[in-house]
């Protein structure tokens, strides 16, 4: 197998061993970040083999931050990872980004507390990562292939995941209007990440802004980073899809399940969920050792070589 290429993104679509990747050269990305306000320089360093996502505070002595479960900090409005008392900030869109487009190991600098919002979504990672291109390196990749099933419920909010083939993620919201109820319905393994998920933007009612700023929330928020809601409107439109609201959520949701340092071989179902419960399923997942199994090939159905590239299907209602 040759070393992927600028602009060449081989789906993880077949039924054999695969190998971890890292970019191939390092990539730097500056802003603010969504709940700090504050200014930060962020750079992305490839990684040895078996590394794994690390965050590494440049302003604290190069404190390192392993992206895994265990790590996890107080979780509401973003995902958080702290280690003896030093936090990162807002990871989510990152790790989303890197598990979504196969980045396996990769070293992620930066000299704040907080993430940079960028655009509210993963994309300009993913374009970066296009541009730079990934190395394929020599070391097997390793997925947790779930083998029974694990769920977490808090009311009406619900997420679970099951064994199942690919990674097949099932989510659902209910906000008020004008979003409403929407469904989303796709599998990871067939590669259509790029499009179809990561241009999804965060968003935010403005009624609740107020209460937000109050908490030290949000204080880096405009609508150049964030979808704005507010009196029953899209007030920072036009929409990059109709159902950009449920894609943002499954686009947080491979970020966090990510927590737990592999990609995930199943199905996810998730409804009214967030952060927190997604993070909740990866402490429970973890906690279990008799729900997963860790594997070199990706399993999946024989049919799915001879599918569409695209393999998502969104519902809006």
């Amino acid at each position: 197998m040759q070393d992927a290429v600028p602009g060449d993104y081989r789906p993880i679509v077949a039924s054999q061993p695969h190998f971890e990747r890292t970019i191939r050269s390092e990539i730097s990305f500056a802003g603010i970040g969504l709940h700090s306000g504050a200014p930060v320089q962020m750079r992305l360093i490839p990684a040895p083999a078996g590394s794994g996502i690390v965050f590494r505070r440049t302003d604290l002595d190069n404190f390192e931050i392993p992206a895994t479960g265990r790590n996890v900090a107080k979780v509401s409005y973003a995902t958080s990872l702290m280690r003896q008392g030093v936090l990162i900030s807002t990871t989510e869109h990152l790790l989303s980004a890197l598990i979504g487009y196969g980045v396996d190991n990769v070293i992620v600098e930066l000299d704040n507390l907080e993430l940079p919002i960028l655009d509210g979504s993963a994309l300009a990672y993913v374009q970066a990562f296009q541009q730079t291109g990934l190395k394929q390196q020599r070391r097997r990749r390793e997925y947790i292939r779930i083998l029974k099933e694990v769920e977490v419920r808090e009311g009406t909010k619900f997420i679970g995941v099951y064994p199942g083939h690919g990674y097949q993620i099932d989510y659902m919201i209910d906000f008020p209007a004008p979003i409403g109820r929407e469904t989303f319905t796709g599998d990871l393994a067939a590669g259509a990440y790029a499009d179809l998920i990561a241009p999804a933007r965060t968003f935010g009612f403005k009624e609740d802004e107020a209460m937000l700023r109050d908490m030290g929330l949000i204080r880096g928020a405009s609508g150049d980073c964030a979808i704005i809601v507010a009196g029953g409107e899209v007030q920072t439109g036009p929409l990059r899809f109709p159902d950009e609201f449920v894609r943002h959520k499954v686009l947080d949701l491979i970020g966090d399940l990510a927590l737990a340092g592999r990609r995930i071989q199943g199905r996810v179902v998730a409804e009214r969920a967030g952060h927190a419960m997604h993070t909740a399923l990866v402490s429970r997942l973890m906690r279990d050792r008799s729900a997963w199994e860790l594997a070199h090939v990706y399993d999946e159905e024989p049919a799915m070589e001879h599918h569409a590239p695209l393999q998502f299907a969104a519902a809006h209602a």
